[in-house]
Protein backbone atom coordinates (compact mmCIF):
# COMPACT_ATOMS: atom_id res chain seq x y z
CA UNK A 1 0.00 0.00 0.00
CA UNK A 2 1.10 3.62 -1.32
CA UNK A 3 -0.34 6.39 0.50
CA UNK A 4 1.00 10.36 0.29
CA UNK A 5 1.37 11.91 2.75
CA UNK A 6 -1.68 14.06 1.74
CA UNK A 7 -3.63 12.14 0.80
CA UNK A 8 -7.31 11.25 2.22
CA UNK A 9 -6.61 7.47 2.34
CA UNK A 10 -7.49 4.40 1.26
CA UNK A 11 -9.56 0.87 1.64
CA UNK A 12 -8.15 -2.06 1.53
CA UNK A 13 -8.63 -6.01 3.04
CA UNK A 14 -6.52 -6.65 6.28
CA UNK A 15 -6.40 -9.52 9.31
CA UNK A 16 -6.97 -7.66 12.51
CA UNK A 17 -3.47 -8.30 13.57
CA UNK A 18 -2.08 -6.14 10.70
CA UNK A 19 -4.88 -3.46 11.55
CA UNK A 20 -3.74 -3.03 14.87
CA UNK A 21 0.00 -2.81 14.20
CA UNK A 22 -0.97 0.19 11.40
CA UNK A 23 -2.82 1.69 14.32
CA UNK A 24 0.38 0.96 16.95
CA UNK A 25 3.04 2.52 14.21
CA UNK A 26 2.51 5.84 14.35
CA UNK A 27 2.13 6.30 10.47
CA UNK A 28 -1.36 5.58 9.46
CA UNK A 29 -4.95 4.97 11.42
CA UNK A 30 -6.71 1.77 10.27
CA UNK A 31 -10.54 2.37 10.65
CA UNK A 32 -12.85 -0.54 10.19
CA UNK A 33 -15.30 -0.55 8.01
CA UNK A 34 -16.91 -4.23 7.99
CA UNK A 35 -16.03 -7.23 5.88
CA UNK A 36 -12.57 -7.12 6.61
CA UNK A 37 -11.78 -3.68 4.79
CA UNK A 38 -10.24 -0.91 6.53
CA UNK A 39 -9.89 2.62 5.67
CA UNK A 40 -5.92 3.61 5.90
CA UNK A 41 -5.24 7.00 6.35
CA UNK A 42 -2.15 9.06 6.95
CA UNK A 43 -1.48 10.90 10.09
CA UNK A 44 0.81 13.18 9.58
CA UNK A 45 3.87 11.21 9.35
CA UNK A 46 6.05 9.81 6.42
CA UNK A 47 7.99 6.59 6.30
CA UNK A 48 7.37 2.77 5.63
CA UNK A 49 6.06 -0.02 7.88
CA UNK A 50 6.07 -3.94 7.27
CA UNK A 51 5.48 -7.63 8.08
CA UNK A 52 5.59 -10.62 6.85
CA UNK A 53 2.31 -10.06 5.24
CA UNK A 54 1.66 -6.46 4.90
CA UNK A 55 3.62 -3.14 3.71
CA UNK A 56 2.54 0.57 3.84
CA UNK A 57 4.51 3.16 2.42
CA UNK A 58 3.86 7.04 3.16
CA UNK A 59 5.35 9.17 0.96
CA UNK A 60 6.42 12.97 1.36
CA UNK A 61 5.06 15.24 -0.63
CA UNK A 62 6.58 15.98 -3.93
CA UNK A 63 7.65 12.36 -3.48
CA UNK A 64 11.03 13.86 -2.46
CA UNK A 65 13.68 10.28 -3.04
CA UNK A 66 15.55 8.80 -0.02
CA UNK A 67 18.70 10.82 -0.31
CA UNK A 68 16.77 14.13 0.32
CA UNK A 69 14.77 13.04 3.57
CA UNK A 70 17.98 11.55 4.80
CA UNK A 71 19.92 14.77 3.81
CA UNK A 72 16.96 16.64 6.12
CA UNK A 73 17.23 14.47 8.84
CA UNK A 74 20.95 14.79 9.39
CA UNK A 75 20.08 18.40 10.05
CA UNK A 76 17.33 17.81 12.06
CA UNK A 77 19.74 15.51 14.37
CA UNK A 78 22.32 18.56 14.93
CA UNK A 79 24.76 15.95 15.14
CA UNK A 80 27.66 18.45 14.38
CA UNK A 81 28.64 16.80 11.00
CA UNK A 82 26.38 17.39 7.73
CA UNK A 83 27.59 17.02 4.38
CA UNK A 84 26.40 18.19 1.29
CA UNK A 85 23.97 15.11 0.83
CA UNK A 86 24.46 11.60 2.92
CA UNK A 87 24.82 9.25 0.10
CA UNK A 88 22.18 6.64 -0.13
CA UNK A 89 21.34 4.34 -2.98
CA UNK A 90 17.44 5.69 -4.50
CA UNK A 91 14.46 2.73 -4.81
CA UNK A 92 10.96 3.23 -5.19
CA UNK A 93 10.93 0.99 -1.97
CA UNK A 94 12.07 2.63 1.06
CA UNK A 95 13.81 -0.40 3.13
CA UNK A 96 15.51 -1.70 -0.29
CA UNK A 97 16.98 1.25 -0.59
CA UNK A 98 17.99 1.62 3.32
CA UNK A 99 19.46 -1.75 3.49
CA UNK A 100 21.15 -1.43 0.06
CA UNK A 101 22.68 1.76 1.16
CA UNK A 102 23.72 0.92 4.88
CA UNK A 103 25.33 -2.47 3.13
CA UNK A 104 27.32 -0.62 0.45
CA UNK A 105 28.32 1.83 3.26
CA UNK A 106 29.51 -0.75 5.65
CA UNK A 107 31.41 -2.70 2.58
CA UNK A 108 33.36 0.37 2.15
CA UNK A 109 34.07 1.32 6.01
CA UNK A 110 35.07 -2.49 6.56
CA UNK A 111 36.97 -3.19 3.36
CA UNK A 112 40.38 -2.38 4.91
CA UNK A 113 39.28 -4.67 8.14
CA UNK A 114 37.59 -3.46 11.23
CA UNK A 115 38.62 0.05 12.64
CA UNK A 116 40.31 -0.03 16.46
CA UNK A 117 40.73 2.85 19.51
CA UNK A 118 41.63 3.39 22.71
CA UNK A 119 38.53 2.46 24.63
CA UNK A 120 38.87 3.72 29.21
CA UNK A 121 38.12 0.50 31.06
CA UNK A 122 37.50 0.52 35.08
CA UNK A 123 38.36 -2.88 36.51
CA UNK A 124 39.30 -4.33 39.51
CA UNK A 125 42.95 -6.10 39.77
CA UNK A 126 45.36 -8.25 41.58
CA UNK A 127 47.97 -5.97 39.85
CA UNK A 128 48.37 -2.66 39.00
CA UNK A 129 47.69 -1.70 35.13
CA UNK A 130 47.26 1.92 34.07
CA UNK A 131 46.38 4.44 36.95
CA UNK A 132 44.93 3.17 40.95
CA UNK A 133 41.62 5.10 40.82
CA UNK A 134 42.33 5.99 44.84
CA UNK A 135 39.00 7.76 45.84
CA UNK A 136 37.45 4.35 44.92
CA UNK A 137 39.94 2.22 46.18
CA UNK A 138 39.35 4.13 49.38
CA UNK A 139 35.70 4.05 49.42
CA UNK A 140 34.76 0.25 48.16
CA UNK A 141 38.17 -1.55 49.61
CA UNK A 142 39.17 0.45 53.20
CA UNK A 143 42.23 -0.87 54.47
CA UNK A 144 42.89 -3.21 51.28
CA UNK A 145 45.76 -3.61 49.56
CA UNK A 146 43.94 -5.88 46.87
CA UNK A 147 41.68 -5.83 44.57
CA UNK A 148 43.09 -2.67 43.28
CA UNK A 149 40.68 0.05 41.01
CA UNK A 150 42.45 1.05 38.46
CA UNK A 151 41.79 2.66 34.94
CA UNK A 152 43.66 2.35 31.82
CA UNK A 153 43.35 2.72 28.27
CA UNK A 154 42.80 -0.78 25.85
CA UNK A 155 43.42 -0.52 22.61
CA UNK A 156 40.57 -2.38 20.89
CA UNK A 157 37.82 -2.99 18.10
CA UNK A 158 34.71 -2.72 20.99
CA UNK A 159 34.36 1.31 20.21
CA UNK A 160 31.52 3.37 19.95
CA UNK A 161 32.17 3.12 16.13
CA UNK A 162 32.06 -0.37 15.84
CA UNK A 163 28.91 -0.55 18.10
CA UNK A 164 26.35 1.72 16.38
CA UNK A 165 27.70 0.39 13.05
CA UNK A 166 26.73 -3.01 14.80
CA UNK A 167 23.20 -2.29 15.90
CA UNK A 168 22.63 -0.46 12.58
CA UNK A 169 23.35 -3.80 10.73
CA UNK A 170 20.77 -5.34 13.60
CA UNK A 171 18.13 -3.49 12.98
CA UNK A 172 18.24 -4.13 9.29
CA UNK A 173 18.98 -7.80 9.52
CA UNK A 174 15.57 -8.18 11.24
CA UNK A 175 13.26 -6.12 8.37
CA UNK A 176 11.20 -8.66 7.00
CA UNK A 177 11.37 -9.80 3.14
CA UNK A 178 14.62 -7.54 2.53
CA UNK A 179 15.84 -9.34 -0.15
CA UNK A 180 18.26 -12.27 0.42
CA UNK A 181 21.22 -11.20 -0.98
CA UNK A 182 21.02 -7.75 0.68
CA UNK A 183 20.23 -9.79 4.09
CA UNK A 184 23.62 -11.93 3.31
CA UNK A 185 25.60 -9.03 2.93
CA UNK A 186 24.22 -7.95 6.09
CA UNK A 187 25.07 -10.43 8.10
CA UNK A 188 28.21 -11.11 6.77
CA UNK A 189 29.58 -7.54 7.52
CA UNK A 190 27.85 -7.76 10.93
CA UNK A 191 29.87 -11.43 11.48
CA UNK A 192 33.34 -8.76 11.55
CA UNK A 193 31.63 -7.47 14.48
CA UNK A 194 30.92 -10.06 16.12
CA UNK A 195 33.56 -8.87 19.11
CA UNK A 196 32.26 -5.23 19.74
CA UNK A 197 29.51 -5.03 22.70
CA UNK A 198 26.06 -5.55 21.45
CA UNK A 199 23.87 -2.49 22.42
CA UNK A 200 20.64 -2.85 24.33
CA UNK A 201 17.36 -2.36 22.72
CA UNK A 202 16.33 1.11 23.63
CA UNK A 203 19.70 2.20 25.13
CA UNK A 204 21.12 5.53 23.91
CA UNK A 205 23.93 5.68 21.36
CA UNK A 206 27.44 6.10 22.13
CA UNK A 207 28.86 9.14 21.21
CA UNK A 208 31.62 9.49 19.08
CA UNK A 209 33.67 12.41 17.01
CA UNK A 210 34.70 12.46 14.12
CA UNK A 211 38.37 12.82 13.22
CA UNK A 212 40.66 11.57 10.65
CA UNK A 213 41.05 7.96 12.43
CA UNK A 214 37.41 7.32 11.45
CA UNK A 215 37.08 9.77 8.07
CA UNK A 216 36.46 5.65 6.49
CA UNK A 217 33.33 4.99 8.85
CA UNK A 218 31.95 8.29 8.82
CA UNK A 219 29.47 7.82 6.22
CA UNK A 220 27.67 4.69 7.15
CA UNK A 221 27.91 6.46 10.82
CA UNK A 222 25.50 9.26 9.78
CA UNK A 223 23.51 6.68 8.11
CA UNK A 224 23.12 3.66 11.30
CA UNK A 225 22.54 6.54 13.15
CA UNK A 226 19.76 8.13 11.44
CA UNK A 227 18.08 4.30 10.81
CA UNK A 228 18.39 3.79 14.51
CA UNK A 229 17.24 6.77 15.90
CA UNK A 230 14.09 6.82 13.58
CA UNK A 231 13.12 2.76 12.91
CA UNK A 232 12.51 -0.10 14.93
CA UNK A 233 12.48 -4.01 14.00
CA UNK A 234 11.38 -7.03 15.98
CA UNK A 235 11.56 -10.61 14.93
CA UNK A 236 11.26 -12.53 18.03
CA UNK A 237 9.67 -16.32 18.88
CA UNK A 238 6.37 -16.38 18.48
CA UNK A 239 5.94 -12.89 17.39
CA UNK A 240 5.48 -11.69 14.06
CA UNK A 241 8.58 -10.22 12.38
CA UNK A 242 7.99 -6.19 12.18
CA UNK A 243 9.75 -3.12 10.98
CA UNK A 244 9.19 0.46 11.27
CA UNK A 245 10.69 3.47 9.58
CA UNK A 246 8.54 6.79 11.02
CA UNK A 247 9.35 10.33 10.50
CA UNK A 248 7.36 13.34 11.37
CA UNK A 249 8.12 15.68 8.45
CA UNK A 250 6.80 19.17 10.19
CA UNK A 251 9.37 18.63 13.09
CA UNK A 252 11.89 17.67 10.68
CA UNK A 253 11.71 20.63 8.37
CA UNK A 254 11.57 23.11 11.25
CA UNK A 255 14.48 21.48 12.57
CA UNK A 256 16.13 21.63 9.03
CA UNK A 257 15.38 25.23 8.77
CA UNK A 258 15.90 26.19 11.79
CA UNK A 259 19.94 24.39 11.79
CA UNK A 260 20.45 25.56 8.63
CA UNK A 261 19.01 29.60 8.91
CA UNK A 262 21.50 29.68 12.20
CA UNK A 263 24.50 28.54 10.26
CA UNK A 264 23.41 31.04 7.31
CA UNK A 265 22.57 34.14 10.07
CA UNK A 266 26.03 33.77 11.85
CA UNK A 267 27.48 36.04 9.05
CA UNK A 268 25.64 38.58 10.49
CA UNK A 269 25.12 40.62 13.54
CA UNK A 270 23.16 39.55 16.49
CA UNK A 271 21.78 36.25 17.49
CA UNK A 272 19.20 33.56 16.01
CA UNK A 273 17.31 32.78 18.59
CA UNK A 274 14.91 28.90 17.94
CA UNK A 275 11.64 28.58 19.73
CA UNK A 276 11.26 31.81 20.91
CA UNK A 277 8.68 32.88 23.74
CA UNK A 278 7.50 36.03 23.97
CA UNK A 279 3.87 37.49 26.10
CA UNK A 280 1.70 38.27 23.63
CA UNK A 281 -1.35 39.65 26.38
CA UNK A 282 -0.96 41.16 29.78
CA UNK A 283 -2.81 39.98 32.34
CA UNK A 284 -3.43 40.55 36.43
CA UNK A 285 -2.56 36.57 37.12
CA UNK A 286 0.34 34.63 35.12
CA UNK A 287 -1.88 31.84 34.02
CA UNK A 288 -4.46 33.99 32.29
CA UNK A 289 -1.30 35.20 30.10
CA UNK A 290 -0.88 34.49 26.40
CA UNK A 291 1.99 33.96 24.72
CA UNK A 292 3.50 33.02 21.49
CA UNK A 293 6.32 31.00 20.07
CA UNK A 294 7.69 31.63 16.87
CA UNK A 295 10.05 28.81 15.05
CA UNK A 296 12.89 31.20 15.30
CA UNK A 297 13.77 35.25 15.67
CA UNK A 298 16.64 37.33 15.13
CA UNK A 299 18.18 39.31 18.50
CA UNK A 300 20.36 42.55 17.95
CA UNK A 301 21.38 43.59 21.13
CA UNK A 302 18.79 41.79 22.46
CA UNK A 303 15.88 43.04 20.94
CA UNK A 304 13.82 40.95 18.18
CA UNK A 305 14.38 42.54 14.61
CA UNK A 306 13.16 39.71 12.76
CA UNK A 307 10.35 36.61 13.04
CA UNK A 308 10.96 33.86 10.87
CA UNK A 309 7.99 30.49 10.83
CA UNK A 310 8.45 27.20 9.16
CA UNK A 311 5.42 25.60 7.61
CA UNK A 312 5.93 21.92 6.14
CA UNK A 313 2.00 21.84 5.18
CA UNK A 314 0.96 25.04 4.32
CA UNK A 315 -2.95 26.00 4.92
CA UNK A 316 -3.34 25.89 0.84
CA UNK A 317 -1.97 22.53 1.32
CA UNK A 318 -4.79 21.27 3.70
CA UNK A 319 -7.55 22.62 1.29
CA UNK A 320 -7.49 26.21 3.08
CA UNK A 321 -6.38 29.61 2.00
CA UNK A 322 -3.11 30.85 3.81
CA UNK A 323 -4.69 32.73 6.43
CA UNK A 324 -4.57 30.98 9.41
CA UNK A 325 -0.80 31.28 9.03
CA UNK A 326 -0.54 34.68 8.22
CA UNK A 327 -2.63 35.30 11.43
CA UNK A 328 -0.36 33.15 13.63
CA UNK A 329 2.82 35.06 12.33
CA UNK A 330 0.79 38.48 12.24
CA UNK A 331 0.33 37.82 16.26
CA UNK A 332 4.05 36.95 16.48
CA UNK A 333 5.01 40.18 15.18
CA UNK A 334 2.50 42.04 17.52
CA UNK A 335 3.96 40.50 20.31
CA UNK A 336 7.25 41.35 19.58
CA UNK A 337 6.78 44.58 17.77
CA UNK A 338 8.91 43.27 14.71
CA UNK A 339 7.95 44.78 11.46
CA UNK A 340 8.66 42.17 8.77
CA UNK A 341 8.60 38.62 9.57
CA UNK A 342 9.01 35.82 7.14
CA UNK A 343 7.05 32.55 6.25
CA UNK A 344 9.24 29.42 5.38
CA UNK A 345 6.99 27.03 3.04
CA UNK A 346 8.69 23.38 2.11
CA UNK A 347 7.40 24.09 -1.80
CA UNK A 348 8.09 25.22 -5.17
CA UNK A 349 7.00 28.92 -6.23
CA UNK A 350 8.06 32.69 -5.79
CA UNK A 351 9.08 34.90 -3.21
CA UNK A 352 5.49 37.15 -2.35
CA UNK A 353 5.35 39.66 -0.28
CA UNK A 354 2.14 40.78 2.18
CA UNK A 355 1.50 44.03 2.70
CA UNK A 356 -0.52 44.07 6.01
CA UNK A 357 -3.52 46.68 5.92
CA UNK A 358 -3.82 49.36 9.03
CA UNK A 359 -0.44 47.87 10.49
CA UNK A 360 3.24 48.33 9.34
CA UNK A 361 3.59 45.05 8.94
CA UNK A 362 5.00 43.13 6.48
CA UNK A 363 4.99 39.23 5.74
CA UNK A 364 7.08 37.64 3.16
CA UNK A 365 6.26 34.11 2.27
CA UNK A 366 9.69 32.24 1.01
CA UNK A 367 9.36 29.12 -0.58
CA UNK A 368 12.27 26.21 0.21
CA UNK A 369 11.96 23.37 -2.91
CA UNK A 370 12.72 20.70 -1.05
CA UNK A 371 12.89 18.67 -4.77
CA UNK A 372 16.44 20.64 -5.42
CA UNK A 373 19.62 18.97 -4.77
CA UNK A 374 21.18 20.07 -0.92
CA UNK A 375 23.79 22.41 -2.19
CA UNK A 376 20.63 24.30 -4.04
CA UNK A 377 18.82 23.82 -0.73
CA UNK A 378 21.42 25.13 1.36
CA UNK A 379 21.92 28.43 -1.37
CA UNK A 380 18.25 29.19 -0.78
CA UNK A 381 18.46 29.33 3.14
CA UNK A 382 21.62 31.67 2.53
CA UNK A 383 19.14 33.78 0.23
CA UNK A 384 16.40 33.59 2.83
CA UNK A 385 19.11 35.14 5.14
CA UNK A 386 20.44 37.71 3.05
CA UNK A 387 17.60 39.05 2.21
CA UNK A 388 15.64 39.48 5.83
CA UNK A 389 19.20 40.83 7.31
CA UNK A 390 18.99 43.70 4.21
CA UNK A 391 15.36 44.08 5.56
CA UNK A 392 16.66 45.12 9.11
CA UNK A 393 19.19 46.89 6.94
CA UNK A 394 16.44 49.25 5.45
CA UNK A 395 14.19 49.42 8.57
CA UNK A 396 17.31 50.72 10.77
CA UNK A 397 17.82 53.60 7.79
CA UNK A 398 13.73 54.54 7.52
CA UNK A 399 13.61 54.78 11.30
Amino acid sequence: MVLDELSGGIVEKLDAASAAFLNTSGLAKASPMGMGLYRIEPVGKVGSVRTASVQLDVRPKDRLGLSRLLFLLSYAGNQGFRPDSVAAVEDRELWSALAESLAQLAERALGRGVMQGYLNVDESLRTVKGRIRISDQISRRPGMLVPLEVSYDEFTEDIAENRILRAALERMGQVPRVRPEVLSRLRQLKGKLDAVTRLPAGAPLPPWTPSRMNVRYQAVLRLAELILRNSSAEAGEGRQQTASFVVDMAKVFQDFVGIALGEAMAAYPGELRLRYNALLSEAVRDSDRLSVNPDAVQLLGGRPVVVYNTKYKAASDLGGSLTADHYQILAHCTALRVPTAWLIYAGAGEVKLRRILNTDIDIVEFPLDLSRPPSEILASVAELAGQSWGDVLRQARSD
